[in-house]
């Protein structure tokens, strides 16, 4: 009997450590690095850090740390090396002829080549496969010259999924070709999408934002009612999903886009532009955050810095901290709060541990929120879209933002008017 089962891929992690990152920081972004890489359905054997001013020009670590790496990559037979930050072509080059001088052939990737695999794996759609083509046209023609003997070989798996064998082995005149032809498919996308988007104008527009993996797709569920695919990896939705929603009466849209991440390559920035229009068209901003994240903080300033980026940082905010079912309120931080809370009130509502999740959730709920009082921040309401708590609040939260706007399209509105919500049937569609 033929047996169908293929064995993962292996992979070492490498990342230096410099002055702008502590070791604490370092390992979170290899610990990310891996996540990144199961997804791709590569199962991670080791990880080196090299502590150094800057990566190296040459070989992005030093002498001494590559030839660690060399030995380990060939007495442990492993398929490939994954980089943390983008590798230039020379670097890859220099890399690949180390391998060379013991005839070992190892694939070289770099967190920029690794995540344009995972959106190429997640695109369902003409426009999502589009734009990820143009980002791998893109990423590739300047490392051109390398792939011609690389790939010459016909060799797959993860890292040479993407335009094809054809496209990747053509010289730059063709590439270029391909690329041209990619950004005028994706122009006459973008007429259509902007037709359709300009048909949803008399409804409010809330857009889903927030770093991967952060639970925006099982908000969107609970919120829309919707069948809206969610799965604990990174990028699990690459495609816009765009959904109706109605609070007491009052209709609007809500859409999810793809997730942020640590250094998101540009390319993908620039070709899912029209992805990203329903984020810079939308009325208001959810950007979700999962709280129970060690480094929930940074990810809210990436986040941040890629609307800053798109030109879609200065609209109404809510920032909606999910996950509260998963944090863990540390014992010196929360025994501060009750000797506060004690001062004030003279009692101590935490002097028995509570019995059970809802009230568990609930203490958070309280800590968290006296905590988010003393920090210069938009709305904020602290939920679990998972385990459903705390939506009610969410929902009277996004009500106002989405009336106080929806009053602005329609003056005269009335929430008697059943009429004006038989109507909005047809905007949405």
């Amino acid at each position: 009997m033929h047996s169908t089962y293929k064995e993962k891929e292996t992979a070492v992690l490498v990342a230096v450590q410099t002055q702008k990152q502590n070791a604490a920081q370092t390992k979170e972004y290899l610990d990310e690095l891996a996540f990144l890489a199961d997804t791709s359905g590569i199962e991670t054997l080791y990880t080196f850090t090299q502590k150094l001013e800057r990566p190296d020009n040459r070989t992005y670590v030093g002498k001494g740390r590559m030839q660690d790496i060399l030995m380990y990559v060939i007495d442990n037979d492993v398929d490939m090396i994954i980089f943390d930050d983008e590798l230039s072509p020379i670097q890859i080059r220099n890399i690949e002829a180390e391998f060379a001088h013991f005839q070992k052939e190892v694939k070289v990737l770099d967190r920029s080549l690794l995540i344009l695999n995972i959106f190429a794996m997640r695109a369902q759609t003409v426009q999502a496969r589009t734009q990820v083509e143009l980002a791998q046209q893109q990423y590739i023609l300047p490392r051109l010259t390398r792939m011609w003997t690389h790939l010459s070989k016909q060799r797959g798996g993860v890292g040479m999924r993407g335009p094809g064998e054809k496209e990747l082995e053509t010289d730059r005149r063709t590439a270029n070709d391909r690329i041209s032809f990619l950004k005028e498919k994706l122009r006459q996308i973008d007429k259509q999408a902007l037709t359709q988007r300009k048909n949803r104008d008399r409804m409010v527009r809330v857009s889903l934002v927030g770093y991967t993996n952060v639970g925006k797709s099982t908000l969107m569920r609970r919120l829309a009612k919707a069948d809206v695919f969610a799965e604990n990896k990174l990028f699990a939705t690459v495609d816009s999903t765009v959904r109706k929603v109605t609070i007491d009466s009052i209709p609007f849209l809500l859409s999810d886009t793809v997730g942020f991440i640590r250094k998101l390559p540009t390319m993908l920035i620039e070709s899912f532009k029209s992805t990203l229009d329903e984020v810079r068209e939308a009325d208001i901003l959810l950007h979700v955050v999962d709280i129970s994240h060690p480094n929930y903080e940074e990810q809210i300033g990436i986040v941040n810095d890629t609307l800053t980026e798109i030109g879609a940082a200065d609209k109404p905010t809510i920032l909606v901290f999910n996950k509260i079912d998963k944090f863990e309120v540390e014992p010196e931080t929360e025994e501060k709060e009750q000797d506060d809370w004690e001062v004030v009130h003279g009692e101590n509502p935490w002097e028995e541990e509570p019995k059970d999740q809802a009230s568990r959730i609930q203490k958070v709920t309280e800590f968290l929120k006296k905590s988010y009082l003393h920090t210069p921040q938009p709305l904020a309401v602290f939920i679990s879209a998972e385990q459903k708590e705390n939506l009610d609040e969410l929902r009277d939260t996004v009500l106002n933002l989405v009336k106080s706007k929806h009053i602005q399209i329609f003056p005269n509105w009335l929430t008697t008017d059943e009429s004006y919500t038989e109507n909005t049937e047809s905007w949405a569609e």
